[in-house]
């Protein structure tokens, strides 16, 4: 028996399958047991031994089928009589059993089920029969065992998608047979199920990812699409009608509150399907079961269109003048680390005349030179107007979203900067971008490395989107010291050394959402520290998302609620901060952070 367990990989947040896991093998007697555990060697040599034996037996028993098929000559005279007997009816004694025996060999009759033997399992210190098969954990998406147990193929999660793997258990060899592109979409998983299937003769492994597919061949990796033929017709109008039905029963089951909140919620089934024969798209479909969903005023609902295809626009990296009138884009500013970053020479002040040989016009929309660029060699020609000097530079642009990562990341620095210059360097920063398990690393080595040695730090929760970490985060923040290192004079820092243990402050705003809003609550209820900044909107459940059988469709719904000692919901529940500050239109543009300048104030004055 094989599962799946996280026993030994790190565990996720909970929000979105983050957890790593292992293949575990149990097995059921300690023959089996002993099998597994047989070196490379000793397997070899006990399945020679064993194809000898079979080799052996099947010979004896050919053997014994010759001697029946020849009778000896004392008794060929009975067994002729015997044979003139059964041929005569008027001597067959049972001429129903004659009939049988005939029938037996004809056409129409049936073979025999082949008998199917009961498993053994030995119970006596099963669990002690256990076996770890992966060699490292990570977050899987599907396996399969061949059937002697020698082969182990997984597909697990990889940086761009999914990575089908070959185990061999016993060797422990490791082998990376196919990558393929199995996009997510936010939080929410892959679109489509991600799963392996064997053939008959386990030659070759079929692997459906992003609706795809494919056929690998397990010796040699080779790796085709599977390709077939098959018309559909599909009544969109009846689907349409099924998936109502389906996402208005699922939230009547499923709702975190079963009077759903006060809402007459089999009322508004019979309000909104009038809208349905009148529907023709996905689109706006969706938008019509959101507002239905909306009727119930809770978080964590709604239905969202993902339209397939479509324009992608790639970006540059670099902010450009507004306020510049002429031919090209004038670089305001280089964003830190994006593409024009590779091109040393590019600086600002300097203009982009052509894209791949396009003039940029006065006025021009750029979008369309930069449709389907990404990750793609793309020709700039830069005229510098300091030098009044012209060149050619290629880079290669990067997609929307990796240029938010870029804009995040210098966001970040700017607050840190800001906080370092405020504080004079007594204090450190660190921003939680999500509840999740890649936001948990990011603060806990920058806490922990970088910010080690200052006397109190910023938490910035800011415009968080949720997860599941408020638990882990307020532990991590609530730390006290109770034992010091010191040898020989020397202070080495205090115990715990996993938990931050001085001083914090909390910002956060009407941007955070779900998990975003339980810490804050969390932070508060705990009195670590004071909480600056904006009231967070009650919208504290867990969310059950779930794509449709048409996966341009995703539905969700509050399933878990939370709640306090007194029985308070946090669903609704409004989280004031002890200072209330905000940062006003007036303020952010003139490149202030009225909030960040109110906690650095708050920490340094605490003694």
């Amino acid at each position: 028996m094989a599962w799946v367990t996280d026993k030994f990989g790190l565990h996720g947040d909970g929000s979105g399958g983050g957890s790593q896991l292992d293949i575990f093998e149990m097995f059921f007697t300690q023959e089996a047991f002993d099998r597994f555990k047989l070196s490379p060697a000793e397997y070899e040599a006990a399945k020679a031994q064993e194809e000898e034996e079979k080799k052996k037996k099947d010979s004896d028993k050919s053997k014994g089928a010759k001697e029946q098929a020849s009778p000896s000559p004392q008794t060929s005279a009975s067994a002729q009589a015997s044979a003139s007997t059964q041929a005569s009816p008027s001597a067959q004694p049972n001429s129903q059993a004659s009939a049988t025996a005939q029938g037996s060999a004809s056409p129409q009759s049936k073979e025999e089920p082949k008998k199917v033997e009961p498993i053994k399992i030995d119970l006596a210190n099963i669990e002690d029969r256990t076996e770890r098969l992966t060699l490292g954990s990570s977050r899987l998406a599907d396996f399969l065992l061949t059937k002697d147990g020698e082969q182990l193929l997984y597909i697990a999660k990889a940086d761009k998608g999914f990575d089908l793997w070959l185990l061999k258990p016993r060797t422990k060899d490791l082998k990376r047979l196919a990558e393929f592109e199995a996009p997510e979409v936010e939080s929410f998983g892959p679109r489509f199920p991600i799963n392996l299937a064997l053939d008959k003769e386990e030659k070759n492994v079929f692997v459906l990812a992003n609706g795809h597919i494919s056929k690998v061949e397990i010796a040699s990796s080779k790796m085709e699409p599977v390709r077939f033929s098959a018309e559909k017709e599909l009544n969109r109008a009846a689907e349409r009608a099924g998936l109502f039905e389906h996402m208005w029963r699922l939230e009547k089951e499923k709702f975190y509150v079963t009077d759903m909140g006060g809402v007459d919620w089999d009322y508004y089934k019979k309000v909104y399907a009038k809208f349905l024969p009148y529907i023709t798209n996905n689109r706006d479909f969706a938008e019509m079961m959101s507002e239905m969903l909306g009727e119930l005023n809770a978080s964590h609902t709604g239905c969202r269109y993902f339209a397939q295809g479509g324009d992608q626009t790639a970006a540059l990296g670099a902010f450009f003048d507004p306020a510049y009138q002429g031919a090209g884009l004038k670089i305001l500013e280089i964003i830190e680390k994006g593409p024009l970053v590779t091109a040393s020479e590019v600086q600002a002040g300097m203009i982009i005349e052509k894209i791949d040989g396009v003039t940029i016009t006065p006025g021009m929309d750029t979008s369309p030179l930069l449709n389907f660029k990404a990750g793609k060699a793309t020709l700039l020609s830069i005229f510098d107007p300091a030098k009044s000097a012209r060149f050619d530079v290629t880079i290669k642009p990067v997609n929307q979203m990796q240029q938010i990562n870029l804009l995040y990341e210098r966001w970040v620095k700017r607050r840190r900067e800001l906080v370092n210059r405020l504080s004079n360097g007594i204090l450190g920063y660190v921003h939680v971008r999500g509840m999740n398990d890649e936001s948990y690393r990011d603060t806990y080595s920058n806490a922990l490395g970088r910010e080690q040695t200052k006397k109190g730090l910023v938490v910035d929760t800011r415009y968080n989107g949720g997860g599941n970490l408020h638990d882990q985060l307020a532990t991590f923040l609530s730390g006290k010291p109770y034992l010091q290192f010191f040898p020989r004079g020397q202070s080495l820092g205090w115990e715990p050394t996993e938990k931050w243990y001085r001083k914090t402050a909390l910002i956060a705003n009407e941007g955070d959402y779900s998990d975003g809003m339980l810490f804050p609550w969390t932070y508060k209820h705990f009195n670590i520290g004071k909480f600056i900044g904006m009231p967070v909107p009650g919208t504290g459940t867990a969310v059950w998302w779930e794509f449709q059988q048409d996966p341009t469709l995703l539905f969700g719904m509050p399933e878990v609620g939370f709640l306090d000692e007194q029985g308070h919901y946090m669903e609704k529940t409004q989280v004031e901060p002890d200072i209330e500050v905000m940062n006003d239109p007036k303020s952010v543009a003139e490149g202030r952070d009225l909030q960040i300048e109110r906690a650095v104030a708050e920490l340094m004055n605490e003694k």
